[in-house]
């Protein structure tokens, strides 16, 4: 893999060919300006914020951190991920001040390795890093999927009140509807993608205020004893040593604090790249663990039953975070029907994370496909007349979409009327057996 020197220095916007100082510096680095440099520093700062998009990572994985330490765990564990993030953040952020290009980490790594080893270094970051990136859009969008499924679930009268779970079968296809809306919207030019992206950014921090409408609307709550000194050790895969069950507690936050270094991907789309695609990887970091600190906090105040939270008998099918929700608008009001809009308030927020997490690992696709590193390269690099990397754009939802075939979905939701009969019978007969045992 040969990283390729640009061929001519003519900057496309500039009458007469006047070149400003993001495109000599491209320039400088071995590639000619292809993509439109239209994104401010706040349009690169919201497609990062987009994609860690606090709402999408602590409620998918909000089973994951109740599961393995409950509390502690995220109380604690997201401030010590945070914290390490941000030292990491802090050092990309620097390299790419050096390097603003979207090829990001495999550039910058074909560039510290020197000579004798960048080649290598730059290939094998390159490929784990698209997959990796193919991955996190394959999840965002397969969890809106489920998210939409729950939603439906519950405003039906939940898994115990005969609501209607859709088959496993529609989830998939979500997923692709999803990924087909994302891929349309990532083939519009860049100043239309910066205004979703803003918009992204201010549903997932706007989002965040949740924290304090399910606690506030909960008719009970959790002691501050609970909420922050409670250590759950009874997880479902029967894991006794503490420190393991903490570490993998710490897994709900690490996902979640991910997807910042699309601030460098977008650096040949942002003006004064050198400062603005910096800028954009830290603010995205500190503003989320901020965020997400406050929203799990608030959160866990309407936490008061956890294995009841992570059963997959409960209404909302094992859910977590949409039982917490359920429960407490169930409790104040009779209804769930709170609980659906609070949701699909997240699912906004996911949604954008999902087309944001589009836009960034197409620019590594085409990026890498740039320097020859890819398969059907010359395909892969092309521009469109908007300046859009549309064949990038759509061979990486494509990518997500067959990912998700992978997934072992539950055979529960292929056959919910099934099962939800069986289950109320359930239900219906431990109530029985209970009365008998009083009786006795």
């Amino acid at each position: 893999m040969s990283l390729r020197v640009a061929d001519g220095i003519v900057d496309p916007d500039h009458a007469h060919g006047v070149v400003d100082s993001d495109h000599a510096r491209l320039h400088e680095l071995g590639y000619k300006q292809e993509l439109k440099r239209d994104l401010s520093m706040i349009s690169n700062f919201a497609i990062s914020f987009s994609i860690v998009s606090v709402l999408t990572g602590l409620n998918g994985l909000m089973g994951t951190g109740l599961n393995f330490g409950g509390p502690i765990s995220y109380i604690y564990g997201w401030p010590i991920a945070g914290t390490f993030t941000m030292l990491i953040g802090l050092s990309m952020a620097e390299i790419c001040s050096s390097y603003p290009t979207s090829g990001g980490l495999y550039y910058w790594s074909a560039k510290l390795a020197g000579p004798n080893w960048g080649p290598f270094a730059s290939w094998i970051t390159g490929w784990f890093n698209i997959v990796g990136q193919w991955a996190l859009t394959t999840s965002i969008d397969f969890s809106l999927a489920q998210l939409v499924q729950v939603m439906i679930l519950l405003s039906t009268g939940g898994l115990n009140g005969g609501g209607y779970m859709i088959s496993k079968y529609i989830v998939m296809a979500l997923h692709g509807v999803f990924l087909l809306i994302h891929a349309i919207l990532n083939s519009l030019p860049i100043s239309m993608l910066s205004f979703l992206g803003q918009i992204g950014a201010a549903c997932n921090f706007f989002g965040c205020f949740l924290m304090i409408v399910i606690p506030a609307v909960a008719t009970e709550r959790a002691s501050p004893e609970f909420v922050f000194t409670n250590f759950n050790t009874e997880n479902q895969d029967g894991i006794n040593n503490y420190f393991y069950i903490f570490v993998l507690g710490l897994l709900m936050s690490q996902y979640t604090l991910t997807g910042y270094d699309a601030s460098a991907y977008m650096s040949e789309e942002t003006k004064d790249a050198d400062k603005n695609g910096p800028q954009g990887i830290v603010s995205a970091i500190g503003i989320a663990v901020i965020a997400g600190w406050a929203y799990v906090l608030g959160i866990t105040f309407a936490v008061r039953d956890i294995p009841n939270l992570l059963s997959e008998n409960n209404d909302s099918g094992g859910h977590a975070i949409a039982q917490i929700y359920y429960e407490a608008f169930m409790s104040r009001y009779g209804s769930g029907v709170g609980a659906v809009i609070c949701l699909g308030i997240a699912g906004l927020a996911v949604f954008f994370a999902g087309m944001s997490s589009l836009t960034s690992n197409s620019r590594i696709a085409y990026a890498f496909s740039r320097d020859g590193a890819m398969p059907f390269s010359s395909q892969l690099q092309k521009v469109n007349k908007q300046d859009v990397p549309i064949n990038a754009v759509w061979m990486s939802a494509l990518v997500a979409f067959c990912m998700a075939l992978t997934v072992k979905l539950n055979n529960r939701s292929s056959h919910s009327t099934l099962t939800r009969h069986n289950r109320l019978e359930l239900v219906k007969l431990k109530k029985k057996v209970q009365v008998v045992e009083v009786c006795l």
